[in-house]
């Protein structure tokens, strides 16, 4: 009796098996899924919910890196790059996230009509670079300005009365000519920016700091030059870009979504103070 009941439960567990397998296998997502992110537009920082789509901001790449990370069928990654650049700080805050994700997955960067400036410097810790023939990249360099607007306020008569806590509190503000002391620190603080991007293009791209430093001059190069001077891996467009990342990826046949980066007009409002911010900090 012992031994009939015993294999009933055989017969009745082997018969869950049979019905709850199938059902666990088809309910799990099919890996070999990759995710194509666009980045389109200056890149900037704050809040991605309060910016339109011409801008990048690191609260979106983390946005989208989340979805990415939280679908366990995403592979790889490819990142569809269209920017000029822009501030210094968001740009190391989304090279920092690309960084991350790129230890549990490959990273692809497809290079729109530019991806020049801080459009390069995000995508050169990316396994892969892929630029169309006639992409506008390369750019590397730092550039800051300040508006002196003093000759101005003295034709109009108005004066500016400055109170201020710190010799140098008011030397950005572009209300009189800067002393040759504050120009050293301007420059001294750019020459330190300039060293980071070849620091980073130099370990990114495999490249010595002396070669780097060489193309390193902010000129634009066409995607045809910058892959012979190992800038970019690749010539292609997106597609030739999601290939790669599938054989990165060890994925045959590929199922690809598209990301949308969207917004409301009236958020480019913002950036009205962030550019003024760009100017004072330095923009890549």
């Amino acid at each position: 009796m012992k031994k009939k009941a015993i294999i009933i439960s055989v017969c009745v567990l082997a018969l869950l098996a049979a019905i709850l397998i199938p059902i666990i296998l088809l309910s799990r997502p099919a890996a070999g899924k990759i995710v194509v992110i666009p980045l389109s537009g200056t890149i900037t920082t704050g809040d991605s919910s309060l910016f339109s789509s011409s801008t990048i901001t690191p609260g979106l790449v983390r946005e989208y890196l989340t979805k990415a990370e939280k679908d366990p069928a995403v592979t790889a990654i490819v990142f569809r790059i269209e920017s000029p650049g822009g501030e210094i700080e968001p740009c190391q805050e989304i090279l920092l996230e690309i960084e991350r994700v790129k230890e549990t997955m490959p990273i692809v960067v497809s290079m729109g009509g530019t991806a020049a400036s801080g459009g390069y410097y995000i995508s050169t810790q990316a396994d892969k670079i892929v630029a169309l023939p006639t992409t506008q990249t390369g750019s590397i360099g730092v550039i800051s300005q300040l508006i002196n607007v003093e000759g101005l306020l003295e034709k109009l008569g108005i004066q500016i009365e400055t109170f201020k806590g710190g010799k140098y509190k008011d030397m950005y503000w572009g209300f009189r000519e800067l002393t040759p002391e504050e120009e050293e620190i301007m420059q001294e603080m750019i020459d330190e920016y300039y060293e980071q991007f070849i620091d980073v293009v130099a370990e990114g791209r495999g490249l010595s700091k002396d070669d780097v430093r060489d193309l390193a001059t902010g000129q634009l190069y066409s995607g045809t030059e910058a892959k012979e001077l190992g800038l970019v891996d690749e010539l292609g467009d997106l597609n030739t870009a999601i290939n790669l990342a599938a054989e990165l990826a060890g994925i045959e046949a590929p199922k690809v979504e598209y990301y949308k980066q969207s917004g409301l007009i009236w958020r480019l409002l913002s950036g009205l103070t962030n550019a003024i911010q760009a100017r004072l900090s330095g923009k890549f």
